[in-house]
């Protein structure tokens, strides 16, 4: 098992994205990046913290490979919005990947680089190594499984969800 810890917006979208993909045991939503020790929701939206919103994602490359999950990432989001997804702006919803070893990093650069083509415009991404990771409040896991008829999730989550399904369709978990 392996886990990329990457923002890319509202941790709900990226959750709601990951657990869909077969191979991937876990994900879990929490705050990294930031210099304020286990911040809370509310502080991280603040700004203030420097924490990004982000997700632990714990998958098994050998049934999905690491480049699927990466990109993935760069399908889900618009990587070329500077401290922002859409409606979400500040630092807490910049693009990010953050990577615990030289191996990571290296893998975080070509998935940035191969989004550049994907994307008509400049990738803002950032790709630091990983500070310690806070898991959110327990009614962030799972957000969008929980609370499917949520504004937020009909809104914004339910369109990256079916954009992932669809250019990833044999990486989606069997019904």
């Amino acid at each position: 098992m392996e886990t990329f810890v990457l923002a890319g917006g509202c941790f709900w979208c990226l959750d709601a994205v990951y657990r869909d993909l077969d191979g991937v045991a876990d994900v879990v939503s929490g705050y990294t990046g930031g210099a304020v020790p286990d911040p809370s929701y509310e502080l991280v939206c603040t700004g203030s913290t420097g924490h990004a919103e982000a997700v632990a994602v714990t998958f098994d490359p050998d049934v999905i490979p690491r480049e699927v999950i990466l990109d993935v990432f760069f399908t889900l989001h618009d990587p070329r919005q500077l401290n922002r997804q859409g409606a979400d702006v500040g630092t807490q919803y910049r693009s990010a990947m953050f990577y615990t070893d030289d191996e990571q990093k290296v893998l975080f650069e070509a998935a940035a680089a191969r989004a550049a083509d994907m994307w008509d415009g400049t990738v803002v991404t950032q790709i630091a190594p990983l500070g310690e990771y806070f898991a959110a409040e327990e009614y962030h896991q799972d957000f969008f499984a929980k609370n499917p008829n949520q504004g937020y999730c009909l809104a914004v989550a339910v369109p990256k969800v079916n954009k992932v399904r669809k250019s990833y369709a044999e990486y989606i978990k069997a019904a």
